[in-house]
């Protein structure tokens, strides 16, 4: 044990060596100097693009920054607040506030203006860079509960009243930022150059679930360590493409198109709407791709979809027969199994017959990786993947470790977990199976929360993630669950919802989120919200008829089928475990309805409370 301890700070050495003394501001210049003509930021535009060079993102980046400090006095140690759409506007000023010596801090775009009040609040943010109207009569409807903050600018100024002394465009900033360049470029300069590796690159706001959200410091040095590691894991290349579509106000988007983008020199294409992913996915053809389990789900339930719907007999036969032959070559591999030579040679033909065009169609043909965090994904999901030549690594971590902490890697994935430890990070199991975390990467607390911080990070510089988990021989750590959202029933058994909802999930298309409930209840039971994706082409083919998911939710078809699901499900849990009611929620479940996080994991203590009434239901009816 002591060797792999050595080893593993060995590593961390190494690492530290070859970061240190440096802030992500450095990397950017440098990326910028080497880079001036090549393109960094591309948005579509009506039928075309919009592209911001390197040299050109250094430009307006900078402007915006000597702005910031003669507007709104913003200096070291200041904040600045960001609440857009993803877009290059967005990255832009949070790259600005760098220059300024300051810290931008992203907030995420379905939160109330009670929400916005305690996050700019908190941070004192001085600034606030905002997308449109909307955006700015949220800050308006709190501007009396942020005395610190001077100055609003909002990217696009369409009914807004440009006469408020508070209030300015981004192109008035910009512009007043190019005409201080002129003389005051010294000044810029010698603000970015005090920053140190140790002051903020960030503050990430948690998402709020067990309490108000917790500004996570994120420092140049972490950040610098990650994307070292993180770099090496994707096998990042210079001048990459990548698509940006989760919210920036996420660790997880940050990290593989903001912040990666920068060190590879990448171009990245900006969504700012999730439902135009697929459309930018065929024209941006990443070669690293980042996705939430829900986006994976949804691809899937689309690609079904799509060849249940092909009328040509054959092709649809073709397709389905070539998934089929492709899942059973992976299951056969699982845990370095080998497939035989005819069930190989079948997977090589389909691949060129079929996969190949896939992944030509979902523009993912040039993908080297492909990731999956922030929250569990099935291990049926992965297999699907895997079988259509798209290998995703599943990786595990929080905002508070300033990304990844564990990840399974190209060729070494081992399905159901969440792989091993990255370089130069440590990983152990505490005795009540929490996982535990220490490393350059973990963050040196919360602001402004010091006792927070002393509950997250013991004093040997653990960090206490909150997670259950178990570790094998080899190192791969699984999770259980959640120590905050474990089930106790009135039985006095502990059961991971997560594992309950998984089990039933990838039983059928049609369901798109289930949360397990029963604590202090004498079994499970289960609210469940179907796909509104999926349902509508799983309706065409089984002859049910579709006009909203409210009506088809009651047809007894789409009852049949969720049962179905539920009764497979239940077949692979432990008779405790096993969902004996169950309810059919006909509102689909989103970040803006408040069930779900913005990076789409269910928000529990909401969801009991809003449908509290149909939960007692489910017990009342008896089981």
């Amino acid at each position: 044990m002591a060797g792999v301890v050595a080893e593993v700070v060995g590593q961390r050495e190494e690492i530290l060596a070859g970061v240190a003394q440096r802030t992500l501001i450095d990397v950017f210049m440098a990326t910028c100097d080497a880079n001036a003509g090549r393109p960094a930021l591309v948005v579509k535009e009506g039928d075309g693009f919009r592209t911001w060079t390197w040299g050109r993102y250094r430009d307006e980046a900078s402007a915006l920054a000597l702005a910031f400090r003669s507007l709104a006095s913003v200096d070291h140690g200041d904040h600045v607040a960001l609440m857009m759409t993803n877009r290059p506007e967005h990255v832009i000023a949070d790259i600005g506030t760098l220059l300024a010596g300051a810290t931008p801090v992203s907030i995420y775009n379905t939160l109330t203006a009670e929400q916005i009040a305690y996050i700019a609040g908190n941070c004192d943010a001085k600034v606030a860079v905002v997308e449109d109207a909307t955006f700015l009569a949220r800050f308006d409807a709190v501007r009396d509960q942020l005395p610190a903050l001077e100055l609003l600018v909002v990217v696009d100024p369409t009914d807004v009243d440009l006469e408020r002394e508070d209030v300015v465009s981004y192109a008035q900033l910009q512009a007043h930022g190019e005409q201080a360049l002129l003389t005051r470029r010294g000044e810029l300069e010698n603000a970015w150059r005090a920053v140190r590796p140790d002051d903020a690159v960030t503050l990430i706001y948690t998402s709020g679930t067990t309490g108000p959200p917790k500004g996570v410091v994120i420092t140049h040095l972490g950040l610098l360590y990650q994307l070292h590691i993180t770099g090496q894991l994707l096998e990042v290349t210079p001048g990459q493409r990548g698509i940006s579509y989760l919210p920036l106000a996420h660790v997880a988007e940050r990290m593989t198109t903001h912040y990666l983008g920068i060190m590879a020199a990448g171009t990245i294409y900006f969504v700012r709407e999730v439902s135009a992913v697929l459309e930018t996915l065929q024209e941006a053809r990443p070669q690293v791709f980042m996705a939430v389990p829900r986006v994976w789900e949804k691809m899937h339930a689309a690609l079904l979809a799509k060849i249940h719907a092909t009328e040509d007999a054959r092709k649809r036969g073709l397709a389905l027969k070539a998934i089929d032959v492709g899942m059973a070559r992976v299951r056969a591999e699982l845990d370095g199994g080998r497939a035989s030579l005819g069930l190989r040679l079948q997977h090589a033909v389909f691949d060129r017959l079929v996969f190949a065009k896939i992944r030509d169609g979902l523009g993912l043909d040039e993908l080297r990786t492909a990731v999956s965090g922030a929250a569990p994904i099935s291990a049926e999901l992965l297999v699907f993947f895997e079988a259509i030549g798209i290998e995703i690594l599943e990786v595990y971590g929080m905002t508070e470790s300033t990304a990844v902490i564990t990840a399974n890697q190209p060729g070494r994935v081992r399905l159901g977990t969440v792989g091993v430890a990255l370089p130069g990070i440590e990983v152990r199991i505490a005795d009540d199976g929490e996982i535990l975390a220490r490393g350059p990467i973990v963050t040196p607390g919360y602001w402004q929360r010091p006792e927070a911080t002393a509950e997250a990070i013991d004093a040997d510089g653990w960090l206490h993630t909150g997670d259950l988990g178990t570790m094998d021989d080899d190192g791969y750590v699984r999770i259980v669950g959640r120590k905050k959202e474990l089930i106790i029933t009135a039985g006095g058994k502990n059961l991971s919802p997560n594992n309950i909802e998984e089990a039933i999930k990838q039983r059928s298309p049609i369901i798109g989120q289930l949360c397990a409930v029963g604590d202090s209840r004498p079994f499970i039971s289960a609210l469940i919200v179907l796909d509104a994706d999926a349902l509508p082409a799983w309706c065409e083919s089984n002859g049910v008829p579709f006009v909203s998911v409210a009506e088809a939710s009651q047809h007894p078809d789409v009852i049949a089928e969720v049962a179905r699901a539920v009764d497979e499900g239940n077949a692979a849990l432990a008779r405790v475990e096993q969902v004996r009611q169950w309810a059919i929620v006909s509102n689909e479940w989103t970040a803006e309805s408040e069930e779900l996080t913005p990076s789409l994991k269910l928000k529990r203590a909401v969801i009991h409370t809003k449908y509290a009434d149909v939960i007692d239901g489910l017990y009342d009816s008896g089981g």
